[in-house]
């Protein structure tokens, strides 16, 4: 499933226009992203905890060449399931 996917569920749902729909998800996707941004925990009941972890610099190898790079710290999206999601898919 894709978001015109999700769009189309939240639709058939609340039985709503698919503009409204769309903006809903979209609302929705920004709301935590912009948490994310934040640096903020977004915790969705039955779903899981969204969150940013900090990697740490590191030396990688370039696959083609053998060359050794630099990679700079960066924050990254990280996703914990919640129980109830891991039991679901069981």
């Amino acid at each position: 499933m894709n978001k015109a996917g999700i769009v189309d569920a939240v639709n058939a749902k609340l039985g709503t226009t698919k503009v409204q729909a769309e903006q809903l998800v979209d609302t929705m996707l920004d709301c935590i992203v912009s948490s994310l941004k934040k640096g903020e925990e977004v915790s969705i009941a039955g779903l899981g905890i969204f969150s940013v972890k900090q990697r740490a610099a590191r030396q990688a190898r370039n696959p083609r060449t053998g060359e050794s790079i630099q990679v700079a710290a960066m924050k990254v999206p990280k996703f914990r399931a919640a129980k109830a999601l891991k039991e679901a898919v069981k």
